[in-house]
C-alpha cells in the first residue's frame, strides 16, 4: 500500500500538480487503443456464411468470381473511416477523385491514414515529452507535455488533407495548362474525318506524356462511353469530376452542340480559339503581377543597403562629434 501511495507523490513531484491526472489520462488512452480492435471488429454473420455457401445459379458464376477476390481489409471498419451523412460522403469522394484516387475505397483509406498518423505522432510526442522530463533537471510542466502531445497530433491528423487540396490544386492546374492544346489536337481530328469519340481516344494517347492528369480523364471518357453510358451525362460527370471552368465551359458547348445539331467541328473551332486567348491573358496577367510582388523584395534587399551606405557615415561623424562634446563637458 505504501507503494500505491507514494505513485501520486512522485507523479506530482515529477510532474507538477496535473501529474495523477495526466497518468490517468494516459492509461486511459492506451486502454482506448487496446480496446479499439476488438471493438471495430466485425460479428460473424452466420445466415450470411450459410448463404454464400449455397450453390448459385449458372447466371451468378462471376459474382462468384468477384467474390473470391481479394477482400478489401478496410471493409470491417467502413463504419468509422466513412462518413455517415450521404452528402459528406459524396463530397469526400469527389475531392478524392479531383486528386486522382479513383479507387472505391479511396475515402477509407484516406481517414484511415488520417487515424494512424495522429495516433503515431501522438505517441512519438508524448515519448519525446516523458524523455525530455527525465533527462532535464527540471520537472515538465503539464501545459508542455500537453503541447508536446496534441501539436504533433494535430499535425498528423491534418497533414494528409493537405497533400490532398495540394494534389487536387497541381492536378486542375496542370489540366488547365493542357486543355488549349488538347482542343487544337481534338479539332484537327474531328476535321480529319473521325468521330469525337475516336478523337476523345486520340486526345487521351497523344497527351499523355506532357499532361498525364489530362490523359486519364479523356481516358475515362472514352471508356464510359465504351461501356454503354450516354455520353451527355459522361461529359457532365467528366466537368464535375475536375472542377475546372474551362472543362465545364467545354462540356456545356458539346452539349448544345448535340442538342441542337450544329457542327462539332465549329464548335471546337470557336472554343478552341476561345481558349487560346485566355491562355496567353493568364500569361499576361503573371507578366503583369511580376513587378508588384519585385517590388517587395526591392524594398527588402535593395532599401535598407542603400541608406545604410548613405547615411551611415553622417551618423557615424554625428556619434564621435557628440561623443568628443560630452568629453569636453
Amino acid at each position: 500500500m505504501e507503494f500505491l501511495t507514494s505513485i501520486p507523490a512522485a507523479l506530482t513531484e515529477r510532474f507538477g500538480p496535473m501529474g495523477p491526472l495526466l497518468a490517468i489520462g494516459l492509461l486511459g488512452m492506451l486502454l482506448i487503443l487496446l480496446a479499439l480492435p476488438i471493438v471495430m471488429k466485425r460479428q460473424r454473420d452466420r445466415f450470411r456464411e450459410l448463404k454464400d455457401q449455397q450453390p448459385k445459379a449458372e447466371g451468378d458464376k462471376k459474382r462468384q468470381l468477384r467474390r473470391t477476390e481479394k477482400v478489401d481489409k478496410l471493409e470491417r471498419f467502413a463504419h468509422f473511416l466513412e462518413p455517415q451523412k450521404k452528402e459528406e460522403l459524396s463530397a469526400a469522394k469527389l475531392t478524392m477523385l479531383r486528386a486522382g484516387y479513383h479507387s472505391k475505397n479511396s475515402v477509407r483509406m484516406f481517414h484511415a491514414i488520417q487515424f494512424l498518423l495522429a495516433i503515431t505522432f501522438l505517441i512519438l510526442g508524448l515519448i519525446y515529452g516523458i524523455v525530455q522530463s527525465l533527462t532535464s533537471d527540471e520537472p515538465m510542466s503539464a501545459s508542455n507535455l500537453m503541447l508536446y502531445s496534441l501539436l504533433p497530433c494535430a499535425i498528423g491528423y491534418y497533414l494528409p488533407r493537405y497533400y490532398v487540396n495540394k494534389r487536387v490544386t497541381k492536378r486542375q492546374t496542370e489540366i488547365i495548362q493542357g486543355f488549349p492544346d488538347a482542343l487544337d489536337l481534338m479539332l484537327v481530328c474531328v476535321e480529319a474525318g473521325q468521330s469525337l469519340d475516336q478523337s476523345i481516344i486520340r486526345v487521351g494517347k497523344e497527351s499523355r506524356a506532357g499532361y498525364p492528369a489530362l490523359a486519364d480523364e479523356f481516358d475515362m471518357v472514352a471508356q464510359e462511353v465504351k461501356a454503354g453510358k450516354e455520353r451527355t451525362s459522361v461529359l457532365k460527370d467528366l466537368a464535375e469530376r475536375v472542377g475546372v471552368p474551362d472543362v465545364a465551359s467545354f462540356v456545356t458547348t458539346l452539349v448544345q452542340s448535340a442538342t441542337f445539331g450544329t457542327s462539332v467541328a465549329d464548335a471546337l473551332r470557336v472554343y478552341s480559339a476561345d481558349m487560346r486567348d485566355k491562355r496567353v491573358m493568364r500569361a499576361e496577367e503573371k507578366a503583369n503581377m511580376l513587378p508588384t510582388k519585385l517590388t517587395l523584395g526591392t524594398m527588402l534587399f535593395t532599401v535598407p543597403p542603400l541608406l545604410v551606405i548613405l547615411i551611415g557615415p553622417s551618423v557615424h561623424g554625428m556619434v564621435v562629434m557628440l561623443t568628443e562634446l560630452a568629453g569636453g563637458l
